[in-house]
């Protein structure tokens, strides 16, 4: 059974242990000083010893398809290749870095940022068919705009070389992986959905079809990158709404037998993931973020991102209903994760919910001294996202737990500062940093900087 500082390979790379930094928004965009931006998200979390740094989803196309403010694009050459400084930071400390590639399809700002629709009045969302009844409703109703551009067959094609144009320039700056974006309702888990993807082409109308956008990506990837280890999530749409409302979607089984499926194809490392088929709490489970909406100093920019004060009181009460629907639960991909490691032989990599070393010794299988457990491994990697926003230097806490009172196999008593409260998330509909924003959570990571807790022996 592994353990946390176990290394791992995925794909013929070997990653020095078996904790990773998952992916986040940086709102680095692709100005002057965007590589430094990116330098000081990611640079701490290789800086306290994670194995693998994600950065996050960044844009193949030089327009639309930004699910948020900021994103970075990697369309541009010349951009790309001033990114090989970030990556060599990383591997100054040992660690690991992939890339993200993603676009946004009908998640994309050209749907719902009012201010960004106004100043890009020409940009259409690509579709990967007609939106949902349950969008255009949404979309007659006033919440969401949708002026679709649904892509041909041959478009399509053009799409996927786009990813493994990206994925080659990432490749000669350094990256040392491509992780596609394949879940979190971006344009690849439309072509997966049959809630999305309702296509009558060689790229829909069976499970198989389904898939065949990912199998024209891995080998656009393949012809264009070589053998880079590539590693995808993989989507459940479990906890989408209940019928009525939402009849065809992604269940369970579903997901496992996509990531079944992956392998085949040549992926070498997946992501099981839930999530809905729509942009809500489902990936960032937990409370209420009261605070943020609250902030005064962001009043104004979420009126020009919503479209007016109205509007963004409307989005803001569907975020507090979807806290209700959508409350913090421990580990809540374990059971996804575990099925589908039961089925595969590539390493899955575990995130969503996972707040102490204990969880992960357990989620890895480790047996050893007080982790133990009969259960065979979940995962073989395991992830997180929002508690680096709280602790950028977390590795270093949960690390040196495993080395630390080598009699009982280290302190599994560690847990991050996180509170899940999701203070973090709901600013950067505005472009502004993912930061841990609540006061208590700020206060301990002091003390605990102080204390020297995030030096590495």
């Amino acid at each position: 059974m592994a353990t946390l500082e176990d290394p791992v390979e995925i794909g013929g790379l070997t990653i020095p242990n078996r904790l990773y930094r998952a992916p986040l928004l940086e709102c680095a965009g692709n100005g002057p000083d965007a590589v430094d931006a990116l330098i000081a998200d990611l640079e701490p979390a290789a800086e306290s010893g994670a194995g693998l740094v994600c950065q996050g989803a960044t844009i193949v196309r030089g327009e639309g398809g930004c699910a948020a403010p900021g994103m970075t694009r990697v369309h541009d050459p010349e951009f790309v290749s001033r990114l090989s400084r970030l990556t060599d930071r990383i591997h100054d400390h040992g660690s690991r870095i992939a890339i993200q590639l993603e676009h946004g399809g009908l998640r994309s700002m050209e749907t719902w940022h009012a201010e960004y629709r106004d100043e890009h009045p020409a940009l259409e969302q690509l579709a990967v068919s007609r939106p949902p009844w349950q969008l255009r409703t949404l979309d007659q109703l006033g919440f969401l705009s949708y002026d679709p551009h649904v892509l041909t067959t041959e478009e399509v094609y053009d799409l996927a070389a786009d990813f493994g144009r990206a994925a080659a320039r990432a490749v000669d700056a350094g990256y040392d992986a491509v992780h596609l974006a394949g879940a979190n309702m971006g344009i690849v888990q439309q072509f997966c959905s049959p809630f999305y993807n309702r296509r009558d082409d060689e790229f829909g109308g069976s499970p198989e079809a389904r898939l065949e956008f990912l199998a024209v990506v891995h080998d656009e990837i393949r012809e264009r990158a070589g053998d880079v280890p590539l590693l995808t999530k993989v989507p459940a749409e479990t906890p989408a709404p209940p019928a009525p409302v939402v009849r065809r979607k992604l269940s369970l089984r579903d997901g496992v037998e996509i990531a079944r499926r992956l392998e085949k194809i040549g992926y070498d490392a997946v992501v099981p993931v839930q999530t809905s088929v729509v942009w809500d709490m489902s990936i960032v489970r937990g409370e209420y973020p009261d605070r943020a909406w609250s902030n005064e100093g962001l009043q104004a920019e979420y009126d020009a991102a919503f479209g007016g004060a109205a509007r963004k009181r409307l989005v803001a009460l569907a975020n507090r209903l979807q806290s209700l629907q959508y409350g913090f639960e421990p580990a809540w991909n374990e059971t996804f994760c575990r099925r589908v490691r039961e089925q595969v032989s590539i390493p899955v990599l575990a995130e969503g919910g996972i707040r102490e070393r204990a969880q992960m010794d357990r989620l890895l299988g480790d047996s050893s001294g007080d982790h133990g457990t009969d259960a065979d491994p979940a995962c073989d990697m395991v992830g997180m996202a929002r508690p680096f926003y709280a602790e950028p230097r977390l590795g270093a806490r949960l690390l040196e737990a495993g080395s630390n009172g080598s009699a009982t196999g280290g302190d599994d008593s560690v847990r991050v500062l996180c509170e899940s409260c999701n203070n973090c998330t709901v600013p950067q509909a505005t472009g502004a940093p993912g930061v841990c924003r609540t006061p208590t959570v700020v206060r301990k990571r002091g003390e605990l900087e102080r204390n020297g807790a995030y030096d590495r022996s």
